[in-house]
């Protein structure tokens, strides 16, 4: 039998060493990136409406994510009767874009160049918020990557166009993804009660090739037939507000709201949509840990994480086998 790495060198506990994403290695020279996966932080907030906060989200999620280092060999799941996340998936941590205080423009674009980067290297990108405006240089990013298709997993529809001149605020993400011609239409998952998009908004999303469901509607439908929705053999962007959750387990958020997923539940949609979907890019936002003193809410955001991309690279080696 095979030694894990910490029979043979350090133990590493997770409050030991310096808190990259999964404790992976750190790469500071955006052109040599060579992994893949590639986690880039955006702690941007000024798109907020009400609390900010989320700028410490990258920090607080690559905290939290240490807990999940222990896996040296991988993590076996007795359930799936499957390992994720072996030696064989090279995750790399290319820490954070440069955020300009009071330049929405600028910072964004330091956000897309890291995306750029990532895309270059033939990589996945995942990029950890921020809040949900950080989505916009994201799928920006993917002009040159072909067509997509964006899975959105919310409390909100964030599908504002403009209002008061704003155009790049965290409530219009998805309506800027929307106006892009490679962006072939949108799965918008745990939209509920009351919304930052009026009833114009609903109606122009539909319009524009949206399909939305909140939560009692998923729950109504069953994990099997919200997949189904989604337009086959479409390539998936994965964009995750954490405000998607319910408050109870995820209350480190600037917008919470009652009536959220419960954690199985958005871990099925995920790896459903891994099974059947070639996933191009993720990103996870809104996470604000100074709203949660227990931590919960990071913990939660990086086991979400490391769970979808176990499944992606675990469904990546059943098709090519």
């Amino acid at each position: 039998m095979s030694k894990h790495g910490y029979e043979s060198g350090r133990l590493d506990l997770p409050f030991v060493g310096i808190a990259t994403f999964a404790k992976k290695p750190y790469v500071q020279d955006w052109s040599s990136i060579d992994a893949d996966v590639a986690i880039l932080g955006a702690p941007y907030d000024f798109g907020t409406q009400w609390r900010p906060g989320a700028r410490f989200g990258p920090r607080a999620v690559r905290e939290a994510s240490t807990l999940f280092a222990f896996g040296h060999a991988g993590a076996y799941d007795h359930e799936d009767d499957a390992t994720y996340l072996g030696a064989d998936v090279r995750i790399v941590d290319i820490g954070d874009a440069d955020i300009i205080h009071t330049d929405t423009t600028g910072s964004h674009k330091n956000i897309e160049t890291g995306v750029r980067a990532i895309l270059a290297a033939g990589a996945l990108p995942v990029t950890i918020g921020g809040d949900h405006s950080i989505n916009i240089p994201c799928i920006n990013a993917f002009d040159d990557q072909g067509d997509i298709h964006v899975l959105q997993i919310d409390a909100h529809l964030d599908f504002v166009d403009v209002r008061h001149g704003v155009t790049h605020g965290h409530g219009n993400p998805m309506r800027r993804a929307a106006d892009k011609d490679y962006v072939t239409g949108l799965t918008q998952l745990g939209i509920r009660n009351v919304s930052s998009t009026a009833k114009e908004g609903y109606e122009d999303a539909r319009r524009m090739g949206s399909d939305i469901l909140s939560v009692r509607q998923c729950r109504k439908l069953g994990t099997d037939a919200v997949l189904a929705r989604i337009p086959k053999g479409a390539r998936i962007y994965i964009t995750i507000d954490i405000d998607a959750f319910c408050p109870s387990i995820a209350p480190g958020t600037g917008t919470p709201s009652h009536g959220g997923f419960l954690y199985y539940e958005v871990l099925e949609l995920l790896q459903g949509v891994a099974q059947v979907h070639e996933v191009v890019g993720i990103d996870l936002v809104e996470v604000a840990p100074d709203y949660d003193p227990t931590g919960s809410t990071a913990i939660l955001a990086a086991q979400v994480l490391l769970n979808l991309l176990g499944f992606i690279f675990h469904s990546k080696t059943d098709k090519n086998s």
